[in-house]
């Protein structure tokens, strides 16, 4: 099996293309060229960071220090699903709820994945568990955040509604019914998507890079198909956990709309 490396000059040359397009949105004045540079700067850095974190962790291979790199990325991940909210539940909610499903989701595919399907010595060889751990928590992130964000704004949205349904005698999970089905096809929907475009519209990222590194197309094929079920999977049970407690949340033992647990919706 064999790879074609990369120096740092080919990376510099690669860096071109975002000069270019720094320089396109000062030749057309929109104002991107500072927040594309610390993006840039900020990807370089962490990449870099990932890339001498998991070179340890790989030999290494510990348990403890697998399962330490993947409660810190799934940390990470829910202050990013808590940042992409406007309206969010008060208090500790505002974090757990989508972190906490988010750990169950995205730990029970991946160890699922690690005990049946890939199996390797030691089960958690950091080197299968903290890639796939990435793909699987990414997705899941997004499909919990969109989940949220759509159910509080559409409770918001549509609270004379659900209050006259409640106020007719329907149970607290009977009235809010639509939104909840919306927040869960919102959460779906990217999933979706890139199932439906794989193969013909996009190559995946993992399958192209074990196909530039040598592997065979059609076992690159197999693995990318794996993914794709356990980002499925992971995706579904994270953004139903989430939005199925946020919904809980939002109302109380005597069917009653509760939108004072949430924050006021953030300006700008």
């Amino acid at each position: 099996m064999t790879y074609i490396r990369l120096d740092y000059l080919d990376l510099a040359l690669g860096a071109l293309l975002v000069v270019l397009n720094g320089g396109l949105s000062v030749a057309l004045n929109l104002g991107l060229e500072r927040r594309l540079a610390i993006a840039a700067l900020r990807m370089v850095v962490q990449l870099t960071l990932v890339g001498l974190v998991l070179t340890t962790l790989f030999a290494l291979v510990s348990p403890l220090w697998t399962g330490l790199a993947a409660l810190v990325m799934i940390l990470f991940a829910g202050w990013e699903i808590l940042s992409r909210q406007d309206r969010r539940l008060k208090g500790w909610w505002a974090y757990g709820l989508g972190t906490g499903a988010m750990l169950f989701a995205s730990v029970l595919v991946v160890l699922f994945a690690l005990t049946t399907q890939l199996s390797p010595t030691p089960w958690y060889d950091p080197r299968y568990a903290i890639p796939l751990l990435g793909m699987v928590l990414g997705n899941t992130m997004t499909g919990i955040s969109l989940g949220l964000q759509t159910l509080t704004t559409g409770l918001a949205r549509e609270r004379v509604a659900v209050e006259a349904r409640l106020a007719l005698g329907a149970t607290r999970w009977r009235a809010m019914l639509p939104v909840v089905r919306l927040a869960l096809r919102s959460a779906f929907l990217p999933i979706i998507n890139t199932m439906a475009a794989t193969g013909v519209v996009s190559l995946p990222g993992m399958m192209t890079g074990q196909i530039l590194s040598g592997v065979e197309p059609v076992e690159a094929v197999k693995y990318q198909i794996l993914i794709l079920f356990l980002i499925s999977g992971g995706t579904g049970l994270g953004a139903i956990g989430a939005v199925i407690g946020c919904a809980h949340r939002l109302t109380d033992h005597r069917h009653r709309l509760r939108l004072d647990r949430l924050t006021a919706p953030r300006q700008g």
